[in-house]
């Protein structure tokens, strides 16, 4: 247990050290500030463009925003924040192999499924982090300039995209230990969730698929009720334990 702790406390050093911790701190941070902000000023924008508009024929009626519309933006930012942590921890394996520090850290005795559990676990624990940090803040300016409570379902929809982000991140484990290089990594992430989109659009697995917890933004309106996730959930859970778990299995059998 203690090699486990001091391989993960290594990893948070690294991702201070490298400037991924601070990345994404400060890009979920912008995301959190930049979704009330650009909700508040919409009006003004519309208003900028009312003039030019009119000549055109176009004419702008008032514009009113609340709460609604910052968390219709937080749904549209959050998935940059997720591609950006993708990219920027695709090769959270694939570095330790080409560098050969692996071999180094198994030759003083640490298990090879305490190095892939304990890589899982930091990548989940700052995912969860940077979108708790983003939710926060977001949460925080909305209280300050409209009120949360016209909002319905926020709560469940904010954690079925961040289940979302745990699936994808999944993903990226599984396929670190499967491939070699961080284009394959990217490839197969990728190629994934691209998959199961396409597998979505047949009625009859569409509500099964972790793609459709991309759509938790409909519950904001109250247009859809949240019960319509539970397949979606079940099977993203159990998905992403499965690519862990095997992941670590592959980990075990890998050539170094």
């Amino acid at each position: 247990m203690k090699s486990f702790i001091a391989f993960m406390k290594k990893e948070w050093l690294e991702a201070a050290r490298s400037g991924k911790l601070i990345i994404l701190a400060i890009l979920f941070l912008l995301f959190g500030i930049m979704n009330p902000a650009i909700a508040k000023l919409t009006p003004w924008i519309f208003e900028l463009m009312a003039a030019s508009l009119a000549e055109t024929g176009m004419v702008i009626t008032e514009v009113s925003v609340n709460a609604l519309t910052s968390w219709t933006q937080f749904f549209k930012n959050i998935p940059i924040g997720l591609i950006a942590f993708i990219l920027l921890y695709s090769n959270t394996f694939t570095k330790e192999y080409q560098s050969g520090t692996l071999i180094l850290i198994l030759t003083k005795g640490l298990a090879r499924y305490k190095v892939a559990l304990a890589k899982s676990a930091v990548m989940l624990s700052l995912w969860s982090a940077c979108y708790l940090l983003c939710f926060a803040v977001t949460y925080f300016y909305n209280s300050y300039f409209w009120d949360n409570d016209i909002v319905p379902c926020l709560l469940p929809a904010v954690v079925h995209w961040w289940l979302f982000g745990v699936w994808t991140i999944s993903l990226i484990v599984l396929f670190s230990v499967l491939l070699g290089s961080n284009t394959g990594v990217l490839l197969g992430t990728g190629t994934a969730v691209l998959a199961a989109y396409f597998a979505g659009l047949f009625p009859r697995i569409s509500e099964y698929m972790p793609v459709m917890l991309m759509n938790a933004g409909s519950l904001l309106s109250g247009a859809t009720d949240s019960k319509i996730y539970t397949g979606a959930v079940v099977v993203t859970i159990v998905l992403s334990c499965g690519n862990i778990a095997i992941g670590i299995a592959a980990m075990n059998k890998r050539q170094l």
